[in-house]
C-alpha cells in the first residue's frame, strides 16, 4: 500500500481538480497550484461540488478538503512532493517550462508525471536533467469518475518509476495500465479515434446522419463495452469469424491518413460543437448541460454497479 505520501498537482482546472480530489479521497496529502489566481480560488469549491455529485456527505467532504493545500507557486507546491502530476493545457512549450521549474525545486527522487491525452511524453520531458523518473499518466475526463489511467513509459523511464506510479494509482482506486511505448494517442485515444474516424466518414459519405451513428453505438455494442472488451469479444465469437468479417469489411473502412474534409469544414465554419451551439449536431446550452449531467450520473451509477458485481 502507498499511504500518506505528499503529492503535488500542477493545474487546478478540469483535470487537475479531479486528480487532486482522487488522491485526497484515497488519503494522500495533496499540494495543488495553478498560475491563474481565479483557478486557485475556485478549486476547493470545485472539488466539493464534484464530491457532492459523487454522493459524499458534508463531513466527509470537509475531511477530504483538509488533505488538500493550495499554493500560490510551483516551488511551494512541489518542494516536499514524492509524486508530481502536471495537468496544464495541451501546449508543448508550456508543459516543458513547467517541468523545468518543477525539476529545479522538487526533491531529487520525486516522480514527475505529465497528464496529456495525445502529446509525446518523451518530447515533454526532453529538457530534464534526470529523465529516468519522468513518465506520462493519462487520466481520462472526468478523472475522478473514469477508472482508467494510462501510465506511459518513455525510452528513459525506469522500471522503478513505473511500478511506484502503478502502486500509487491502484491505491487511489484507479485502474492503471502500462503503455510500454510512447506512441501518439497511447492506447485509449488510438482506439477511440479509430471509431470516431469511421463515424465521421459514415456521415460524410451520406450513409447515415450523426444521430443515427450515436444511436447505433449507444444502443448496440456500446452497451457491452464496459464488461466486454473488443479482443474478449473477438475470442467470444471466434477468431475465425473475426477473420472472415475483416476480410469483408476492412477494405471499405475509412483509411485516409488525414482528417475528414467534413470535420475540417465544420471547424472552418465555426461549428465547434457544444461550445458554439452546433457541430455534427445542434446544441442549446440547456441540451449541453443536460447531457453532461447525464454522463456524470451514468458514470457514478455504472461504477457502483460494477463494484457490486465484483463484490
Amino acid at each position: 500500500m502507498v499511504k500518506n505520501l505528499q503529492t503535488a498537482v500542477i493545474g487546478a482546472g478540469l483535470m487537475g481538480h479531479g486528480i487532486a480530489l482522487t488522491l485526497a479521497r484515497a488519503g494522500q496529502y495533496v499540494a495543488i497550484t495553478d498560475s491563474i489566481p481565479e483557478a486557485r480560488a475556485a478549486v476547493a469549491g470545485r472539488i466539493a461540488d464534484s464530491l457532492r455529485l459523487m454522493g459524499e456527505d458534508e463531513a466527509r467532504i470537509e475531511r477530504i478538503l483538509r488533505k488538500i493545500e493550495i499554493f500560490d507557486t510551483v516551488p511551494g507546491a512541489v518542494k516536499n512532493a514524492a509524486f508530481i502530476f502536471e495537468a496544464a493545457p495541451e501546449k508543448m512549450a508550456l508543459k516543458q517550462a513547467i517541468f523545468a521549474e518543477i525539476e529545479a525545486y522538487a526533491p531529487a527522487d520525486a516522480i514527475l508525471a505529465s497528464n496529456t491525452s495525445v502529446m509525446p511524453i518523451t518530447e515533454i520531458m526532453s529538457g530534464l536533467r534526470v529523465k529516468s523518473r519522468a513518465l506520462g499518466t493519462h487520466w481520462w475526463n472526468p478523472p475522478h469518475l473514469i477508472p482508467l489511467v494510462e501510465v506511459i513509459r518513455t525510452a528513459d523511464t525506469s522500471e522503478a518509476a513505473i511500478e511506484a506510479t502503478m502502486s500509487l494509482l491502484m491505491d487511489a482506486g484507479k485502474t492503471p495500465v502500462r503503455v510500454e511505448k510512447d506512441v501518439p494517442g497511447f492506447i485509449g485515444n488510438r482506439l477511440q479515434h479509430a471509431l470516431w474516424r469511421e463515424a465521421v466518414s459514415l456521415v460524410e459519405r451520406g450513409i447515415c446522419d450523426a444521430e443515427a451513428v450515436d444511436t447505433v453505438v449507444k444502443s448496440c455494442f456500446g452497451r457491452r463495452l464496459a464488461v466486454l472488451g473488443p479482443l474478449e469479444n473477438a475470442d467470444l465469437v471466434g477468431t475465425d469469424l473475426t477473420l472472415d468479417i475483416h476480410n469483408t469489411v476492412l477494405a471499405d473502412l475509412e483509411h485516409r491518413p488525414g482528417p475528414s474534409p467534413l470535420l475540417e469544414r465544420l471547424v472552418a465554419e465555426g461549428k465547434l460543437g457544444m461550445k458554439s451551439g452546433e457541430g455534427f449536431r445542434r446544441w442549446t446550452p440547456e441540451d449541453a448541460k443536460r447531457l453532461r449531467e447525464k454522463v456524470a450520473r451514468h458514470l457514478i451509477r455504472l461504477e457502483g454497479l460494477l463494484n457490486d458485481n465484483e463484490a
